[in-house]
């Protein structure tokens, strides 16, 4: 069996991050996306891959080649346009084979569940958990089967089934997926594909998922990065200096030094060639990955710092995704949590959202640079290469 990964968006949602590479390679735990969603159906036993790549292709040609460094075969589809997850799986008809699974680039799910999915016997399969109904496609079933398949109802705010966004097909949905036509939204939805199945008598099973993540929105790759952390195991290969203290599960990567003074509560994960302390303070659920500098007096948090960041001296950073090649002046304070504890809400693409989370700190694009004794109020975001000049308090 073959497995399909759509990769080929943007992820508007997903902005700023996603200003200078696709969502896909959005790193977490020190890996795209996308490398972990390789990883995960390499484990459940596939080895031949189908990526459908559009926006920025060039970055995950570039990065994953033949798909040898992982010992598996990848091969490239190019979406020209993205009209939906109907036209994206579509595009694959000479490469799917016969039966395939299908993996959205922005759902993190585990292999033992994508083993079970494998196993099941119906020509087509979904996977549905149960969550909020808003902003999710919401499904109605019946016995083994799915009866009804609603995308995105509005007013839907109680707990049920959705879907999950991953997929097992065969030959079948080319043909349902040909005679669908455009939904409201301007796409062709899958969702409507399978829907045209059930109404034509073809029977779709389904199955309910528990290690599913979904990761729309930047905050949601601090949920992400909290889960995959939580499976590392101490793995130290760089240099630890005498009175430096690491307690818990902690990765260092080669090259990279953790000197006197250094205080790292695990799990966390810190790449290559890094250059941590002296006297600094790293708590758990942080990655931070290769050629980054957490220097004298910085304290970080449950966050993702991506490769080249420098926080130099005299920070504090919590709950925050870092792009890569930032540049953080000494002082440099980021806020995290709201005084009247209310969930906080940041700015994506000019919408304001509530991102559910009592404590969110900034979400900061490429090359982002601030000035000293600067301050990054909660939910902040900053898109590649502003500049925040010294003493300036940003909203």
């Amino acid at each position: 069996m073959k497995c399909v990964i759509l990769a080929a968006g943007m992820g508007n949602r997903m902005y700023p991050l996603t200003q200078t590479r696709p969502k896909v390679m959005v790193s977490i735990a020190n890996k795209p996306i996308l490398e972990h969603l390789l990883i995960g159906a390499k484990s459940a036993g596939i080895t031949e891959f189908v990526f459908v790549v559009g926006y920025k292709k060039e970055l995950v040609k570039s990065y994953f080649g033949d798909g040898s460094n992982w010992g598996v075969k990848v091969s490239y589809i190019f979406q020209n346009e993205q009209l939906g997850t109907a036209n994206a799986i579509g595009v694959t008809e000479d490469l799917a084979g016969e039966r395939f699974l299908v993996l959205n680039g922005d759902v993190l799910i585990g292999s033992e569940c994508i083993s079970k999915l494998l196993e099941k016997r119906e020509a087509s399969v979904m996977t549905l958990t149960e969550r909020d109904g808003k902003g999710f496609g919401v499904v109605e079933v019946e016995g083994d089967f799915v009866k009804r398949i609603i995308e995105k109802p509005e007013g839907v705010t109680e707990t049920c089934l959705v879907n999950a966004g991953i997929y097992v097909f065969d030959r079948s949905i080319f043909t349902a997926i040909e005679e669908t036509a455009l939904s409201e939204r301007g796409e062709y939805e899958i969702t409507d594909s399978l829907q045209s199945m059930v109404d034509g008598g073809i029977e779709v099973g389904y199955h309910i998922v528990e290690d599913w993540i979904d990761v729309g929105y930047p905050w949601n790759l601090l949920d992400a990065n909290e889960g995959l952390l939580k499976g590392i195991k101490r793995d130290i290969r760089g240099t630890v200096e005498e009175r430096a203290t690491i307690h818990g599960e902690v990765i260092v990567g080669e090259g990279s030094i953790i000197r006197d003074g250094a205080y790292i509560i695990g799990p966390v994960m810190i790449g290559e060639d890094c250059d941590i302390g002296p006297n600094c303070f790293i708590r758990p659920y942080t990655s931070i990955g290769d050629d980054v500098r957490v220097g004298n007096g910085v304290e970080v948090k449950n966050s993702i710092l991506m490769d080249h960041t420098k926080v130099g001296h005299l920070t504090y950073m919590g709950d925050s995704v870092i792009g890569e090649g930032c540049n953080f002046g000494a002082g440099t304070i980021v806020a995290n949590l709201r005084h009247d504890n209310s969930s906080i809400k940041a700015r994506v693409k000019g919408e304001k959202i509530d991102s559910g989370k009592r404590k969110l700190g900034v979400i900061l694009g490429d090359g982002v640079k601030t000035g000293i004794n600067s301050t990054l109020n909660v939910g902040t975001v900053l898109e590649s290469g502003k500049m925040v000049i010294p003493g300036e308090d940003v909203w």
